[in-house]
């Protein structure tokens, strides 16, 4: 394991989360059943917001890791090698409600003393810390084709901004 800062961070964000995809993951020591849960995405980004390096990434309103990751002051994104890619499907179709997907799907989660979920068979984890949530408004969309495309059942994601606080590449 090696940590680096978002200064030396030089991969390609929009490969990994664009096209290698992310495993989003929170935890909730007081949620009933398991005490974390995470999903597949491929939208988000990194960048530097209110002068602190940040990611963001976006959560539909139905998904139920968003329970955890609403309650949770901590969310990490993991990147797995394309050995991973039928169990980031899955994770991607499957609801945790339904059982524990991720041992089904391969991954073992580690929770770190700070309440961030890491999964030891990922490549690279970035942590962060919540510092914005927003729910997306069809009325701030100014190319209103994008609501047609992407949300004809009306199910705005949730816009999470996370200061930056660790980068592990394993």
């Amino acid at each position: 394991m090696k940590n680096i800062t978002p200064e030396e961070f030089s991969r390609n964000i929009f490969d990994l989360i664009g096209k290698q995809w992310a495993l989003v993951a929170a935890y909730d020591k007081e949620h009933d059943g398991l005490p974390y849960n995470a999903l597949t995405a491929s939208w988000g980004g990194m960048g530097v917001l209110w002068n602190k390096n940040v990611f963001w990434c976006f959560i539909r309103p139905q998904r139920y890791t968003k329970e955890f990751i609403d309650s949770s002051e901590r969310i990490s994104l993991s990147f797995f090698d394309e050995s991973c890619r039928k169990s980031l499907t899955l994770c991607g179709r499957k609801s945790g409600r339904d059982g524990d997907k991720l041992s089904e799907a391969g991954f073992t989660p580690v929770v770190s003393e700070n309440g961030a979920v890491s999964f030891r068979e990922a490549k690279l984890t970035i942590t962060g810390r919540k510092l914005y949530a927003q729910e997306m408004n069809e009325s701030c969309f100014t190319d209103p084709s994008i609501v047609g495309a992407c949300y004809p059942a009306k199910d705005f994601h949730t816009m999470y901004v996370c200061e930056i606080e660790s980068i592990v590449e394993n």
